[in-house]
């Protein structure tokens, strides 16, 4: 393989794993905060669709971004509305979220199959592009790929140099120690929810209007799924939520090139291998964890609902 072909597989890797990032990133805040959302799968469907329509109609990717970070935090405030008020199974709520979002969003862009967008485009920035090998790799992408380099810190900062974020966590590891030192933790996962479903939503809203800019059945393509698996591979950390996505968009991006070799591999077979790694990847994060006593960070209320006050 020449040196273009792997800067080039390189670069792709970055795209392919944006959405993945920004997913990660989200379910990561939510679980932080306590809440567990199966429902990713469901939310990135229905952003990108919420994106994409908006985009078309109006012309503005900023508004089609917007419209699907939206619909990310509304239907996320559905799950949260179940789970914090009502007090429903979060896994049961979450697989629903997932039925409802993948449904409604193949049910209303049925008219919109096939059909293009603008989106937004590749921004190659000034100096840094031109960095031998580094520049086409990190710097000739679109603007949400940057937004993606920004994301993950302000994630960190946020949950960990923040009287917010020390509040988030609190509602995740101990909401009744929480609510003793004067917080509110319903309100505290209920932003937690609401905020990692405005990131989820960026995540689909990048498959419409920058990766494919096009509208069509399935785009999500099992990326929330593979989000919530990275969540357990990051132990709960931004940081290396930058890894695992980078990881499977790099796999993802191989096995397209591999098909566009005409290589005489199933095509099945090169499809699932992404899917494949996931699966790898979380039993040896399994392990890991089994091996180093408290490594795998999970909070200790994650799934635990907490009951209304009176």
């Amino acid at each position: 393989m020449s040196p273009e072909l792997i800067i080039a597989l390189f670069a792709a890797a970055v795209q392919a794993g944006t959405p993945i990032l920004f997913a990660t990133l989200g379910e990561i805040v939510s679980e932080k905060a306590g809440v567990m959302n199966l429902g990713v799968e469901g939310v990135i469907a229905l952003s990108a669709f919420a994106a994409f329509v908006v985009c078309h109609l109006t012309g503005s990717a900023w508004l089609g971004l917007l419209a699907g970070g939206l619909a990310g935090t509304l239907l996320c405030g559905l799950h949260s509305l179940v789970c914090q008020v009502f007090l429903g199974n979060q896994v049961v709520s979450g697989l629903a979220l997932t039925l409802f979002g993948v449904g409604l969003a193949t049910f209303l862009g049925t008219p919109y199959v096939g059909q293009a967008t603008e989106g937004f485009g590749k921004i190659a920035v000034p100096l840094l592009s031109d960095i031998p090998v580094l520049g086409p790799i990190l710097f000739r992408h679109d603007t949400l790929v940057y937004l993606g380099y920004i994301a993950p810190v302000a994630v960190w900062f946020l949950l960990n140099r923040t009287s917010l974020g020390l509040g988030l966590r609190a509602a995740g590891e101990m909401p009744a120690a929480a609510a003793a030192a004067g917080l509110n933790p319903q309100r505290l996962r209920a932003f937690g929810v609401l905020a990692g479903g405005f990131l989820c939503g960026l995540g689909g809203a990048y498959l419409s209007l920058a990766h494919t800019h096009l509208w069509t059945t399935g785009l999500s393509g099992g990326r929330g799924w593979v989000a919530v698996a990275l969540v357990i591979f990051a132990f709960w950390r931004p940081g290396r939520a930058v890894i695992g996505a980078l990881l499977f968009g790099g796999v993802m991006a191989f096995q397209l090139r591999l098909q566009a070799s005409g290589t005489n591999i199933p095509s099945s077979l090169l499809l699932m291998l992404p899917y494949a790694l996931t699966v790898i990847v979380l039993v040896f994060s399994a392990a890991r964890a089994r091996e180093r006593s408290g490594a795998s960070a999970a909070p200790a209320a994650l799934g635990v609902n907490i009951e209304p006050e009176g």
